[in-house]
């Protein structure tokens, strides 16, 4: 299971500008950290009302890397500065 793969398809599918998307997967002692960079128009979309998409996103990866026996996943969002 690709989790890069997985968090670009959830986040594209959320936000309008999605050539301004990206994931890049970085591995240290704790697990892996996820950071996802979209445009600065597009964080609320991606955020969403108190948080829920952000957290609906880091659920459905973390459950993926979970079934398939990897380690813990943290996924950062921030933006592109205009």
């Amino acid at each position: 299971m690709d989790l890069v793969k997985l968090t670009e398809f959830l986040v594209k599918s959320l936000v309008s500008n999605q050539d301004a998307v990206s994931v890049n997967e970085f591995t240290d002692e704790e697990g892996i950290n996820i950071e996802v960079i979209v445009s600065a128009d597009d964080m609320a979309s991606v955020i969403g009302k108190a948080g829920s998409n952000a957290n609906a996103i880091r659920t459905l990866v973390q459950a993926a890397a979970y079934n398939n026996r990897m380690p813990r996943v943290r996924i950062n969002i921030d933006s592109k500065e205009a």
